[in-house]
């Protein structure tokens, strides 16, 4: 192996190991913000393949996907394509992501426009007064549609912005939000061997504040002291809600094509995670690829990855059994598994990929992603 591939290598584990020092901090205060950002479905990210490669996709997503990863890889997307994934979640909620993209000007750059949507229906609701129900249904939708713009600006350098729309709304209470996602990709080869970086942000925006008739309540003024109690009846008055911030997210990426012969490609990736919402994480990946490279044909992959998730480092509390203390042994939670399969014909492209998630004492998702390009 040269030196400069050596290299490469280090630079690829460089974005994991730069979670090492957050990790070694020992202070005697934790400030990490648990539960201090609202819309976290906007960290559920997009397609099979993005979800395979867990936590370290952002530097190689060249495809539709790459509005939600890296919008400065969706200028390297070399044709019209659409997307439609989706995913059953934990307790009965369902995910769907949804992206059609166009590359212009010769490919010098691409728009795109992207929408999510997360959520449950039609729960009984339960009260003090009702405990047995009153017949009436809640829900709960999350949704944001978004707009990409990405760029070529030499052979080696793309960046790209992404707008959204977000809407939280829980029963009839609602909030409504703008944020704006930026990425760069850098792309370069080690000898015969394509190497990209990217950095991210995503979900820099307002904070969301819920307000609705779910929050009207009946409040009954106290009479003075000293004065006759007169019955009164109850004023209507609407509660006032904090403002969250959200989830905003800093990724730092390297891709390598360690084999890159012929129809044959494999890639590793790392990812280093800054979160403002828990602790700082990594992952690491890899995909391999038989690509075709005629004009009819089929193309399969088979991805893998694993991304350090330092929040569940703690107590694993199940009530009636005594708590268990977490070691720092390999555990499935953050484990994810997946493959997909292409047919080609002409400039047509037909793709299918799965991905298999574990969320630890969760359980596990499958998510399931279907693409049409031409």
């Amino acid at each position: 192996m040269t030196k400069q591939l050596w290299r490469a290598c280090g630079a690829m584990i460089l974005a994991a190991a730069l979670v090492s020092p957050a990790a070694a901090q020992q202070g005697t205060q934790d400030n990490t913000a648990y539960g201090g950002a609202s819309g976290e479905f906007l960290l559920l990210g997009a397609g099979a393949r993005g979800t395979a490669l867990g936590g370290a996709y952002a530097a190689l997503a060249t495809d539709v996907t790459a509005m939600y990863y890296n919008p400065a890889g969706l200028a390297q997307l070399a044709r019209p394509s659409v997307m439609l994934s989706t995913s059953r979640y934990i307790a009965d909620t369902k995910y769907t992501w949804a992206g059609i993209a166009f590359p212009m000007a010769g490919g010098v750059r691409s728009v795109g426009i992207s929408l999510g949507s997360f959520g449950f229906g039609d729960q009984p609701i339960y009260t003090l007064a009702d405990p047995d129900g009153n017949g009436r249904t809640y829900s709960v939708r999350q949704t944001f549609i978004s707009g990409t713009l990405s760029q070529n600006f030499s052979d080696r350098f793309s960046a790209g912005v992404t707008l959204k729309f977000i809407n939280d709304r829980l029963g009839t209470a609602k909030a409504s939000g703008v944020a704006v996602d930026f990425g760069t990709n850098f792309h370069a080869s080690v000898g015969a061997r394509p190497i990209r970086a990217s950095f991210v942000i995503q979900n820099l925006g307002t904070n969301l504040q819920h307000s609705g008739e779910d929050l009207i309540v009946g409040v009954t003024r106290q009479p003075p002291l000293g004065t006759v109690d007169v019955p009164q009846e109850p004023q209507s008055a609407a509660l006032s809600t904090s403002s969250w911030t959200l989830p905003v997210l800093f990724r730092v990426g390297v891709a390598l094509d360690l084999v890159a012969q012929g129809s044959n490609h494999l890639t590793l990736l790392s990812e280093f995670t800054q979160p403002n919402n828990t602790k700082p994480g990594a992952g690491a990946g890899f995909e391999w690829a038989m690509q075709n490279i005629g004009q009819r044909g089929f193309s399969v992959a088979a991805r893998g990855s694993y991304t350090l998730q330092p929040d569940n480092k703690v107590n694993d509390l199940v009530i009636g059994m005594p708590t268990k203390e977490a070691s720092g042994t390999f555990t499935a939670d953050g484990l994810s598994l997946g493959g997909g399969l292409e047919y080609a014909r002409g400039q047509t492209r037909l793709g299918f990929d799965y991905a298999w998630k574990s969320l630890g004492t969760l359980g596990s998702i499958n998510f399931l992603s279907f693409t049409v390009g031409w």
